[in-house]
């Protein structure tokens, strides 16, 4: 039997503390786990995994067996730093069996990527900007790690740059190139990355350096394997690279996220290439919208198209589906993922009118 559409939600489930100070209560019970019926438009909850604290940010193997959430904490089993927890997919129904929780070494961490053999974990650590490598074992669960990199350092603003905050980690398309985005630091770094024995290696050069202050959140790379794009939190805005022979990042042309005229306080949280490779698209929170741009099939800069809102507040993360034509987005605030019809012709969206009522979503993933 084929597993069913389904929507995978990472929630907060357990109180957070955010980089400005404030506690945030998390309303999630775990891993929401939602129906898709792509002809009506709509999302249903089917179920959710408890018992595992704060699943804030998923990702699947290249072969879609096995889901893995971070926990974001800064304590684990009375030991410093968060965790990262294996969950293996039932093929029939799309149901979640937990594996097993490994620490990550690190505080509070809030991405996580596979690596193309499916070998490898690698998660991003927020407050204490480690990079963490994790073993991937056969039956897909976590080993201890294999390797811990420290991020140092500080930028200009002195509330959310006052030492690394590492908060993103994508893998080239060859498997072998690392990209670590830290927005304390104003950082691009690139890595080696051993398959073998699950090592990094500083890539020279080591790092992109963005703006001062403009807090790189995000880095993703286009399947050409010529450009990439950094969403700049902090300055609401996304620099195209260029990447060069060796595998590195060159800064090229930066854009705002935001329509002209909006003067209110804005953060940007996640940025996402559609499958066709044409449309980039970016969250704001504050303005409460999703920015759509083009992308130049020849140089890769990124024209803007427009802003739909999501439907409610703090749109943290959304998804787009493998075939491009859905696209959910969490609302953490609101407690709400809304799904879009998405034009591929066009990169418009057109909200389906579908909304699911999660507690404080954090991340979607389409199965």
């Amino acid at each position: 039997m084929a597993t069913p559409p389904l929507l995978y939600v990472g929630t907060y489930s357990e109180p957070i503390e955010f980089a400005s100070g404030a506690v945030f209560q998390g309303r999630g019970r775990g891993v929401h786990i939602l129906r898709v019926d792509a002809d009506a438009g709509t999302l249903t909850e089917v179920g959710a995994v408890t018992g595992v604290p704060n699943p804030s940010y998923l990702a699947f193997d290249p072969m879609r067996r096995f889901l893995y959430a971070v926990n974001e904490l800064k304590e684990f089993d009375s030991v410093f730093g968060g965790a990262a927890s294996a969950f293996a997919i039932d093929d029939a129904t799309g149901g979640l069996t937990l594996l097993n929780t490994v620490p990550t070494h690190g505080t509070d961490p809030c991405h996580l990527c596979v690596d193309r053999t499916g070998r490898h974990l690698l998660v991003a650590n927020y407050s204490s900007g480690h990079v963490t490598v994790l073993p991937i074992r056969p039956d897909g669960a976590l080993g201890a790690a294999s390797h811990v990199v420290a991020h140092e350092g500080n930028s200009v603003d002195p509330v959310r740059q006052t030492g690394p905050h590492l908060h993103h980690i994508a893998i080239d398309e060859a498997g072998t190139r690392v990209f670590a985005t830290d927005l304390g630091l104003d950082r691009v770094f690139v890595y080696r990355l051993d398959a073998v024995d699950g090592r990094l290696t500083a890539h020279d050069p080591q790092f992109s350096t963005l703006a001062p202050g403009a807090g790189p959140r995000q880095t993703i790379l286009h399947a050409n394997g010529r450009h990439a794009y950094v969403l700049n939190e902090l300055g609401s805005s996304i620099t195209a690279h260029a990447r060069d022979d060796a595998g590195g990042l060159v800064p090229g042309r930066t854009v705002s996220t935001l329509p002209d005229g909006f003067g209110g306080r804005n953060f940007c949280a996640e940025l996402q290439i559609a499958p066709s490779g044409r449309f980039l698209y970016a969250s704001n929170r504050g303005h409460d919208s999703i920015a759509i741009f083009s992308i130049s099939p020849d140089g890769g800069d990124l024209t803007p198209l427009g802003h739909v809102g999501t439907g409610g507040k703090t749109p943290r993360n959304f998804d787009l589906s493998r075939s491009g034509d859905l696209l959910a987005a969490a609302n953490q605030d609101s407690g709400t993922v809304v799904l879009f019809r998405v034009d591929t012709r066009t990169g418009a969206l057109t909200p389906t009118g579908s909304v699911c009522h999660v507690g404080t979503p954090v991340c979607v993933r389409f199965l």
